[in-house]
């Protein structure tokens, strides 16, 4: 049987939590005072603990910077009083789990146990976070933490660094794994249709509602919604998704009560919101809680040697025979990719597409430097050419899947590809086959 700790000095309240957690069959621990439970944390292992705020030697905060320490595995809850959100937000920084208001709410608490219980570290070897950098060391320990963890995280970076890609790791190494892990981009939603989008409708609620639909932040029920680019979201649209934080309940268009929704938020954009908030452009309420804990995923050109690791797992699964010669590994290292990792992976694209030798070379990669120093042999910027090359991929990939009648085998021998080569193209062009 797993094991609790419970502190809190009201005997009413441990009783409480005792029974109910004995009817999920947890054993409890129950401590009256700060010392005493670091004292029986020193002398067991615990699989949670849940604290109250307030206690006679010190206060619930104390404990869970003192546990991140000493007992970093052991995830802790904390007990607010009522719509204390200020205490209950700086205990999520520091660490704890969850936290629950008074007066108790059993049904919201017995989730937030099931949900402590499922907790389980983040992979270490860093399987799809390639590199050996230290920022990048430093972001998988942030993340391994974090995932742990329930607060709502913010995650910054330049475009094209793999923003969403620590969001899915996230989600995927904490207690919600089992659950949806639905990606939304917010600046890609019409703000006529935004309401409905996120929130759901029923039936008749407006001209074209032929049914009821389920929204965005439902269909991440038990699960992680992440919203991409949130900085693009209106202004109005914000006050209600703050509502949906605060209050975890949701209310499609046309429906007269709220539902509980039990969801993590997680949030990304490449722009500054704390300077969007000072220009009004952005809610100060909604940053503060999206942003109790942010995650910066560095830029490719702060990475160092990892641009290396990274075209060599490119070529990787590009299934190619050519190969990067020393010169173009050193013009990967000299080079800043204004673009990041986003950047390479359409830079060795190209290049193993127009390199004709097997071997690719510094001029192969054709990088915004060569353009901007060859002032006799003016080229197309890079979007332009990226765009055309996909273009003619695009084209003549539709072509062999409508002659093969979408038989991919036969489309990838047309194309003189391979199958896992046409697979990787269909998906990265978006050509529904």
């Amino acid at each position: 049987m797993p094991t609790a700790l419970i502190i809190d000095d009201e005997p009413d309240i441990c009783e409480l939590l005792t029974l109910t957690l004995e009817r999920m069959q947890i054993e409890t621990r129950t401590a009256g005072d700060v010392a005493g439970a670091k004292d029986l944390l020193g002398e067991r292992d615990f699989d949670l603990c849940l604290t109250d705020m307030r206690l006679p030697d010190g206060d619930g905060l104390e404990l869970v910077e003192w546990m991140q320490t000493h007992t970093p595995r052991v995830p802790v809850a904390v007990i607010t009083a009522h719509g204390n959100i200020e205490t209950a937000v700086q205990a999520l920084k520091l660490g704890a789990f969850d936290f629950i208001s008074k007066p108790l709410d059993l049904k919201h608490l017995r989730n937030i146990i099931g949900n402590a219980l499922k907790v389980e570290s983040a992979d270490r070897d860093g399987s799809r976070l390639l590199g050996r950098s230290k920022a990048i060391e430093q972001l998988r320990d942030m993340i391994d933490r974090v995932a742990r963890s329930q607060a709502p995280v913010h995650i910054s970076g330049e475009s094209g660094t793999g923003k969403e890609l620590v969001a899915r790791l996230i989600h995927e190494h904490g207690p919600r794994a089992q659950g949806p892990f639905i990606p939304v981009n917010c600046g890609a939603i019409p703000s006529e249709l935004m309401e409905s989008e996120f929130f759901g409708h029923r039936k008749g609620s407006f001209t074209g509602a032929v049914s009821d639909k389920t929204g965005l932040v439902q269909s991440a029920e038990g699960g992680t919604l992440f919203l991409d680019e949130i900085a693009d979201l209106p202004l109005a649209m914000q006050v209600k998704l703050l509502r949906v934080i605060q209050e975890k309940t949701v209310r499609p268009v046309g429906a007269s009560n709220e539902s509980e929704t039990d969801t993590r938020i997680l949030s990304a954009t490449h722009k500054g919101l704390a300077e969007m908030v000072k220009q009004q452009e952005f809610r100060e309420d909604l940053f503060y809680r999206i942003n109790v804990i942010e995650l910066h995923v560095p830029a490719l050109r702060d990475r160092g040697d990892d641009v290396l690791v990274l075209a060599d797992h490119i070529m990787d699964k590009l299934n190619t025979d050519a190969r990067l010669d020393d010169s173009a590994r050193q013009a990967l290292l000299a080079y800043e990719f204004p673009g990041n990792v986003r950047e390479l992976e359409n830079m060795l694209e190209r290049a193993v597409t127009l390199c004709a030798s097997g071997v690719i070379s510094a001029d192969d990669l054709h990088t915004r430097n060569d353009r901007d120093t060859s002032a006799s042999t003016p080229r197309p910027a890079a979007t332009d050419l990226s765009n055309q090359i996909e273009d003619v991929q695009r084209q003549a990939i539709v072509e062999a899947l409508e002659k093969t009648h979408y038989n991919k085998t036969a489309a990838a021998k047309l194309l003189g590809l391979s199958f896992r080569q046409l697979r990787y193209r269909i998906k990265k062009l978006g050509i529904d086959a």
